[in-house]
């Protein structure tokens, strides 16, 4: 009675032994790869079909039938991805879904990207999610996308990833000549339009005008092929250039450019394709779009996931029936797999330390999400979270609870919204990160290696 009067927090790597150690540092180096090579929702989407691939799942449009121990899994158009381990239980029973998105805040390329003005040329964006602009200046920028073109061809573009690459940048202002800047708010000091980054100074001599855009376009051309009027059918992306890296003098934690959302993406793709057969079928959901409100047919609002699951049922029942996918959504339940914010000692007026989660603390538990007076939530029921919590402390999983900041001041939402109108029981669940939404964010790696366990015992349970 003692021990369990109080709850009581404590850091992860407290009192574990080595071993346990060397498994959470050989997890979360496998991650930092995967996060320092897909930056992108679509080179996050081609990793995880690689993923699961080589686990030994199968592409769902190829399978006639499904029978418990069965690995499947569907693309939607190249940006989200869902994976299925059939369980031994009728599909009308419910599945277990661990759901998360792959899409992170960046700076896009507009439509018409490429300028000159004084003797530089520019790329002008559009940027992507919540994002504190004046983070995006001054530090080395890589252009990740595809491009295509009018006949369909898709070019893919990498540059400034490999060392030998150019990399592309945002010059900000010198202090000597800031004054004005630094009196104004932040909102009002860094204009959304001049979010330009430099792309290159050399002349092209033999055009009459604008000649260092024609040198620019020319080598462009020369290289990949396209012609400005293929920027109107690209999708081009600017992210950091740094890899994901060890942080502090003891490596507890990691830095990197994506932790939100693919540190929970990735740990669940994991925790399914490590998963043998379990009882209920066990679903992971990357979608992409949640950064902007889940929308479009690749976010969680698009039918997808209903078509997708309808299919499964199908092929688990051997023909289609509207009432067993609506019985297997009412009684399915689901992780909303998204990060939330660590506390930090440097801000503590936006926390409310009893209800806040801490780095290193154990898999986050956000009972309900949404801002002032719970708008835009989904609240999770009692009933859920004891059940949760169980699995948990039946795994050794150590969780924590948090919401993301000050009533009034914080808030936020995730894809749990949309699944909880499906008629499924859902809670957030995911990883507490340090400077979330920033171009470097900071993940523990005991809670990384928390939420692959947590997703693991849920989608076997």
């Amino acid at each position: 009675m003692k021990e369990n009067l109080l709850y009581e927090r404590k850091n992860g790597f407290s009192g574990l032994d080595e071993s346990t150690k060397a498994k959470i540092n050989g997890f979360c180096d496998e991650y930092k790869d995967a996060l320092s090579t897909a930056k992108t929702e679509r080179e996050f989407c081609a990793m995880s079909v690689k993923l699961l691939e080589k686990a030994g799942f199968e592409n769902l449009d190829e399978k006639k039938s499904l029978s418990a121990g069965d690995k499947v899994f569907c693309v939607n158009r190249g940006k989200s991805v869902l994976a299925f381990v059939i369980g031994t239980e009728p599909i009308k029973n419910g599945v277990n879904i661990v759901g998360a998105h792959i899409d992170s805040p960046r700076l896009d390329l507009k439509p018409w990207p490429l300028f000159e003005d004084s003797g530089i040329a520019f790329l002008k964006t559009h940027y992507y999610g919540g994002i504190r602009k004046y983070q995006w200046y001054n530090i080395p920028l890589a252009l990740h996308g595809v491009v295509v073109k009018k006949d369909g061809t898709a070019i893919n573009i990498v540059i400034g990833e490999d060392k030998n690459d150019p990399i592309f940048c945002i010059a900000d202002l010198l202090p000597h000549l800031a004054s004005k800047y630094n009196a104004q708010k932040l909102s009002e000091a860094f204009d959304a339009e001049k979010l330009n980054v430099i792309a290159g100074n050399i002349p092209f001599d033999d055009a009459e005008k604008e000649k260092v855009k024609h040198g620019i376009m020319k080598m462009i051309s020369e290289k990949y092929g396209i012609y400005e009027t293929d920027f109107m059918s690209s999708e081009l992306e600017l992210v950091p250039a740094f890899k994901a890296r060890d942080l502090g003098f003891d490596r507890s934690m990691i830095a990197g450019y994506g932790h939100d959302d693919r540190v929970c993406a990735y740990t669940a793709l994991r925790a399914l394709a490590d998963l043998k057969t379990p009882k209920r079928t066990a679903v992971c959901l990357l979608v992409d779009k949640e950064e902007v409100g889940s929308m479009g047919n690749t976010g969680m609002q698009s039918r997808n996931f209903e078509n997708v699951l309808a299919k499964v049922c199908s092929l688990c029942e051997g023909s289609y029936s509207e009432l067993v996918l609506r019985e297997c959504l009412s009684n399915s339940e689901c992780l909303s797999a998204d990060v939330g914010a660590a506390f930090d000692p440097n801000f503590p007026e936006v926390f409310e330390k009893n209800n806040t989660p801490y780095i290193n603390q154990g898999l986050l538990l956000t009972k309900y999400t949404g801002a002032r007076g719970k708008s835009g939530s989904s609240d999770a029921s009692a009933e859920f979270v004891a059940k949760i919590r169980n699995i948990f402390e039946e795994n050794d999983v150590l969780w924590q609870t948090g919401e993301l900041g000050r009533v009034d001041i914080g808030g936020g939402g995730t894809i749990a919204q949309f699944v909880a109108n499906l008629d499924v029981d859902v809670i957030d669940c995911g990883v507490a990160l340090l400077g979330m939404h920033s171009p470097n964010e900071i993940a523990g790696k005991f809670d990384v290696y928390m939420a692959y366990k947590g997703y693991k015992a849920f989608m076997n349970s």
